[in-house]
């Protein structure tokens, strides 16, 4: 682990040279890929770093999606907008999330899960649109910290009892204190997050760049996921008593969720709220605690990862050409950018989703769980679905179509990167499917 952590170290010193960096994340990515993982076991173990196959694929989605940040980044390269600053935020907010995932000690895993909301602040702030990013950056500051302080707690408590932090040896507890579960899962559901406790979310999406979007719908969010997959194995007892009400929660909030999505008329809300359903039906699916639908949501946060990234930057370059986010605004888009409206099909069709999406996937093997463990619920799960697929299509219709308002005479064609931002979305979001059999080994 200790020459990936020099290699991202190394990085540090090419921050002059935007494109530079980009390349290097590239031989990061398949230096990584190149890992013989063994399904069964941590490998590359140190001291304190491992990987077990969870970490493997969050790791390698944490790096492909940095690196096409900096493809859809490149208007601040263009306008040399404080692009070493930038470039050094990038840096340390990938060394931060990969420590966060190689973890094995427990203490170490929550300082670099908080060390990773400062980079993401600091974008908000720095290269954010508009003057109600302030107010973002304290929602998200204060939720996702208050929140997080009883973890720590949670933490040391288990430290005293047993002495060792290793997150290896926790999968032999059952922790039956309630006041416990409560402390630990608190600070993953807020960053996940759960319904209720998502108010940050959308303020955050609106105020941030694309950039700061994409690795908080792609990575950040995953952060909370992994966490809950690591520590509900401590609390199976509790879990047996107390998930089914947080199922129910869970279901009914994202359903309200959906209504709200419908009524939005703005893209980067409509997408950010959409996330909060994705993490929804996540949670429902490893709440439930079978094998099959915690496989089924941990595809879910590999899949969302991937199409809520590309969403956000599609919706960007449609704010590039029009200079809104208004779906007032953007209309008619089909007659001038027809090429721009077929990425809109596909990565609108996958976030629904349809064959061969990931996301089609992991929803099938979380519905066949929960037909396991509820029919009572199978009617919210239905209309669940149907108004998902209602506000995808919504968000495609009232874009696509209508007459176009022509405010801006800037309706430029899409370039080859922009194309290969899009195409590095959606072909591993499809292709996916061909290799299910890593993770299910696992289970």
């Amino acid at each position: 682990m200790l020459k990936y952590i020099f290699y991202l170290f190394s990085l540090f010193f090419f921050i002059n040279d935007y494109w530079l960096v980009s390349l290097f994340l590239i031989f990061f990515f398949l230096l990584i890929l190149l890992n013989s993982v063994n399904l069964f076991h941590f490998i590359n173990l140190s001291g304190i770093l491992g990987m077990d196959l969870i970490s493997y694929m969050l790791i390698l989605l944490s790096i492909w999606v940095m690196i096409l940040i900096y493809m859809a980044s490149s208007m601040f390269y263009y306008m040399n907008y404080k692009l070493n600053y930038f470039n050094l935020n990038l840096i340390i907010l990938l060394f931060f999330l990969f420590l966060t995932f190689s973890s094995m000690n427990m203490f170490l895993f929550y300082i670099f899960f908080e060390c990773s909301l400062i980079p993401m602040l600091l974008m908000i702030l720095g290269w954010g649109y508009q003057g109600e990013r302030f107010e973002a950056v304290l929602y998200m500051l204060f939720y996702t910290l208050f929140a997080s302080l009883p973890l720590m707690g949670g933490i040391l408590f288990i430290f005293f009892e047993i002495k060792t932090m290793s997150m290896y040896l926790y999968k032999s507890l059952d922790i039956k204190l309630i006041f416990m579960y409560l402390m630990m899962m608190m600070a993953f559901l807020v960053k996940l997050p759960m319904i209720f406790t998502h108010i940050w979310l959308p303020k955050a999406h609106v105020e941030a760049p694309v950039g700061g979007s994409m690795i908080l719908a792609g990575i950040l969010l995953k952060l909370g996921g992994y966490g809950l997959m690591r520590i509900l194995v401590m609390f199976s007892f509790l879990s047996m008593k107390f998930n089914s009400l947080m199922i129910s929660l869970c279901l009914v909030g994202s359903l309200y969720v959906c209504f709200f999505c419908i009524h939005q008329m703005d893209f980067k809300v409509l997408i950010a709220y959409s996330s909060v359903v994705h993490m929804g039906i996540f949670l429902v699916g490893l709440m439930m605690m079978y094998n099959y639908s915690v496989v089924g949501a941990f595809y879910m946060l590999i899949g969302h990862g991937l199409c809520s990234s590309g969403l956000f930057s599609l919706v960007n370059m449609n704010y590039e050409r029009i200079f809104s986010r208004s779906l007032f605004l953007n209309k008619g888009m089909l007659n001038i950018l027809p090429s721009l409206s077929l990425w809109y099909f596909l990565l609108l069709s996958s976030n629904m989703p349809v064959p061969f999406s990931l996301n089609l996937i992991s929803e099938v093997m979380i519905v066949s769980s929960m037909m396991m463990y509820s029919m009572g619920c199978m009617v919210l799960v239905l209309f669940l679905f149907f108004f998902s697929a209602y506000y995808n299509m919504y968000l495609f219709l009232s874009s696509q179509h209508g007459k176009v308002i022509y405010l801006k005479n800037n309706f430029y064609l899409l370039s080859m990167r922009e194309y290969l931002v899009l195409a590095s979305h959606w072909i591993p979001l499809n292709i996916f499917f061909l290799k299910l059999e890593l993770v299910s080994i696992l289970f």
